[in-house]
């Protein structure tokens, strides 16, 4: 017997994305006490260098929704749970032997990794940043193996449909990088920023990092043997064809997340050749904006939907399949498309309200306004290629979005020289330009063009969506969109907002607020399921948390 479902993927997601504005919410907190505490001093500058390579395996291989988490649900989800604690154990075995290989050599190599991802710090004036930097990447070197484990008990776990912890984790991480900072108060005080704290302060950040990937991995435990996967212990059974089904995912789905990655310093590398200066941190603001609601609604729909769809490509029901694909690709337009609107609507009063202070001055916010609009177009492009995705891990086919992915890196290349009119020794590609919002649109062409390929490398699989009922309602959603868009700017421009930090949050609640009630009532009203499910779903309260 497999694993029951225990509700339906709108409750769980709505419970998803709840425990992930939790995390964010802790994430914040923790910035901003990062930022009070050490401003850009050195123990906090070496940390940014020393985190690249450990943050890159946390969020990589221990993240919800990354390679190793859809792994394991796409193949526990559709066996009983003594076959999936046999399985965990060989798996974790396997990949714990391999990160500890990877730990070892983060352990032995930090000074050559750091030469290698910040050469700048071998300049001189640098060297006690550098000298930091590799002592922290040598206290943060667990995080590899960590990471691993985390990635793969979280995916047993919504396997058995635990969703609320995998979901929270991540506030753990914020906790113990807190308690860390509240430990170097009490023993420091106010001088805790000073430079000649900062070998302290750094050791303080990184010991606490690794505290917080290890606390990820504990609290997983209890609830793996209240699933009866049970706790901890090495298998030696590599020959199981079902380890061989989670590497076979695993795998390409590794290599297809990284080449993620690699977009964004294809991204950064054009940027650079921008005439235009603070390109790049314009991105990094911008994108703050956008992965927020982002991370939150996809959270809500990917974390329930693939192993439901695991589960019924296991009991051959093929109709079933569909309607749960359909499901994901209609709340993911549902609530991308009026996100992304809304965004670009009331771009103004919310780069104002977040970061209209101190030194962020005037051409900084007209620079980040245009690279929010751009995105907003996109949002529905990037979630709608996820869901696609995890239909064919479902179907235990990880190899065609690693290829679509591959092909990307080389669109992502072109598009990016075409759209932003960068200078090269081969000149502009395009007699036309968009500047730094090509890099964004470029991204937005990359994500289109792979659902597209998605879509169409489905039907070797024998699935077809109902094309004609799902134009349909995109139609609807777009009419109810742009009546919401017209709502919400109105309430915003037709009232005299403050404009200080309560007029703008007040105007970001009132007018957004508006908009998206009026956007849900009528899609409602058009009769679209999926957007009558989401209303009913925010009526009532989350009830009982049973598992969950």
């Amino acid at each position: 017997m497999a694993f029951p479902p225990a509700r339906s993927p709108g409750r769980i997601g709505l419970i998803v994305g709840a425990a992930t504005l939790l995390s964010k919410l802790g994430g914040l907190v923790r910035q901003l006490a990062l930022a009070a505490a050490f401003g850009i001093g050195p123990a906090y500058d070496a940390y940014n260098y020393a985190y690249v390579v450990p943050g890159f395996l946390l969020v990589l291989l221990g993240g919800i929704n990354g390679p190793f988490h859809s792994a394991m649900v796409s193949v526990l989800a559709k066996r009983d749970r003594a076959q999936a604690r046999l399985l965990m154990e060989s798996i974790s075995t396997m990949v714990g032997v391999m990160l500890l290989v990877v730990s070892l050599v983060l352990l032995v190599g930090a000074g050559l990794i750091i030469d290698l991802t910040a050469p700048g710090l071998a300049l001189a004036g640098k060297e006690t940043i550098r000298q930091l930097a590799i002592l922290q990447v040598r206290l943060m070197a667990p995080l590899a193996l960590l990471a691993g484990l985390v990635g793969l008990g979280f995916g047993a776990l919504n396997a058995a449909d635990v969703f609320w912890l995998p979901s929270l984790s991540p506030l753990l991480s914020s906790m113990a990088v807190l308690t860390g900072l509240g430990w170097l108060w009490w023993q420091l005080g106010p001088e805790m920023g000073n430079p000649e704290q900062a070998l302290l302060g750094g050791v303080v950040l990184a010991v606490s990092t690794t505290a917080g990937g290890l606390l990820q991995w504990l609290v997983q435990l209890p609830a793996m043997g209240k699933s009866h996967l049970g706790w901890p212990r090495l298998g030696w059974n590599w020959r199981h064809e079902g380890v061989w089904q989670v590497l076979g995912v695993m795998g390409p789905a590794t290599l297809s997340s990284g080449m993620l990655y690699i977009a964004v310093f294809t991204d950064l590398f054009f940027a650079s050749l921008l005439p235009q200066q603070g390109v790049a941190a314009g991105l990094a603001y911008a994108n703050l904006l956008v992965q927020t609601p982002l991370g939150i609604v996809s959270s809500m729909v990917l974390v329930p939907l693939l192993p439901a769809l695991s589960r019924l490509v296991q009991s051959a029901d093929e109709s079933g399949f569909l309607k749960q694909l359909r499901w994901g690709l209609m709340v993911s337009i549902a609530t991308m498309v009026p996100m992304g609107t809304m965004v670009m609507v009331l771009a103004q009063p919310l780069i104002r309200t977040v970061y209209g202070h101190g030194a962020f001055d005037g051409r900084a916010a007209e620079l980040v306004e245009t690279l929010l609009l751009a995105y907003g177009v996109g949002m529905p492009a990037y979630l709608v290629r996820d869901v696609l995705v995890r239909a064919f891990y479902a179907l235990s086919d990880a190899v065609t979005p690693f290829r679509i992915a591959a092909a990307g890196i080389a669109l992502n290349v072109i598009l990016d020289w075409g759209l932003t009119g960068a200078l090269t020794p081969a000149g502009p590609l395009l007699p036309f330009s968009f500047g730094a919002p090509g890099l964004v649109l470029a991204t937005m062409g990359v994500n289109v063009s792979a659902a597209l390929a998605l879509l169409f490398s489905l039907k070797r699989h024998g699935r077809q969506l109902p094309w004609q009922q799902m134009l349909r309602d995109a139609l609807a959603l777009l009419l109810a969109t742009g009546t919401g868009a017209l709502v919400a700017t109105m309430a915003s421009r037709l009232v005299a907002w403050p404009h200080n930090l309560i007029g703008g949050v007040g105007e970001l609640l009132f007018s957004g607020g508006l908009g998206l009630v009026s956007y849900g009532l009528l899609a409602q009203h058009m009769g679209v399921a999926e957007a009558e499910e989401l209303l009913k779903l925010l009526r009532p309260s989350l009830g009982k948390g049973d598992g969950v």
